[in-house]
């Protein structure tokens, strides 16, 4: 059977987008989505609220229970394990996501005082107080950013959105970032599979360039019992793909992909649909109920 139209990353305001999870939703099936997953950052707080509209659907859009978790790799600090087909009311994996919120929530108190300490007026947005949306890089960099304090610096500095602010000070390297300590990818894999999910690496070439560095850690993963990788992606051109479907295929992988919606006025994720199969047939497994 052909895989249906499928967008399997897209996130709501219960994490870092711009959208209410149903107005997701309608958008995705606006625009030919078939198959969709919401997979906002160590929360599913927006999932009810999509099953239910895509329920109203008839069948013409299914969405996927799904969940982003953030997790660290040794040195590498911001690795993205996707979970598929979760029990999203699992009480054991809704306390596994609290605790990473948590230490998000720490990560984003230790950034804002770094940038307190190079001069910006920070004040951590009213989602720092809710425990079941995580406060994220973006929406840190939103607050400073539209911070009127701090409107001359950002002129001076030549910084024309969120975005680039979050660039100059906020990931890895930067002055400002600092680092998460919990999940370590294993533990992803391991708390998604509890939840009765299939667990897969998220944009391996966004977060890493060297191919050699992405066939050892996708081996790596594999024995830790990842199930499968984004080999589709915005950012993954056809080699990309090619690399990570032949290495998907010696180690028995799934192969997804996504066009990480985000919102539609994003700079970089505004669309669904927006990557290429570079002629690739995927292999979604068991995340196509059908």
């Amino acid at each position: 059977m052909a895989a249906p139209t499928f967008d399997l990353q897209a996130h709501s305001v219960a994490s870092d987008g711009a959208l209410e999870p149903g107005e997701v939703v309608a958008r995705a099936h606006a625009a030919g989505v078939e198959l969709l997953a919401l997979t906002d950052h160590d929360t599913v707080a927006g999932v009810d609220e999509a099953l239910e509209v895509a329920a109203a659907t008839n069948g013409e859009i299914t969405v996927v229970p799904a969940v982003e978790i953030s997790a660290v790799d040794g040195e590498r600090e911001d690795l993205h394990v996707l979970g598929y087909g979760i029990d999203h009311r699992s009480p054991v994996f809704a306390a596994h996501l609290a605790a990473w919120r948590e230490d998000r929530l720490a990560r984003g108190q230790r950034m804002a005082e770094a940038m307190r300490e190079l001069g910006w007026n920070v004040e951590l947005p009213e989602r720092a107080a809710d425990s079941e949306r995580p406060l994220g890089r973006p929406h840190l960099a939103q607050a400073i950013y539209d911070d009127p304090a701090n409107a001359q610096r950002i002129e001076e500095e030549g910084l024309a959105d969120f975005s680039e602010l979050l660039v100059a000070y906020l990931i890895p390297g930067a002055p400002g970032y600092r680092r998460r300590t919990v999940p370590d990818v294993g533990e992803a894999i391991a708390a998604i599979h509890e939840a009765g999910g299939v667990a897969v690496w998220a944009h391996p070439f966004w977060d890493i360039d060297s191919r050699e560095e992405v066939r050892e850690s996708l081996e790596r993963y594999a024995a830790l019992e990842l199930d499968g990788v984004e080999a589709f992606y915005p950012a993954h051109d056809a080699d990309h793909a090619a690399l990570l479907a032949e290495e998907a295929a010696g180690l028995g992988l799934l192969t997804t992909g996504s066009a990480d919606f985000h919102g539609p006025e994003h700079p970089q994720f505004s669309e669904f649909r927006a990557f290429e199969l570079h002629g690739i047939e995927p292999n979604l497994g068991a995340i196509d109920p059908r």
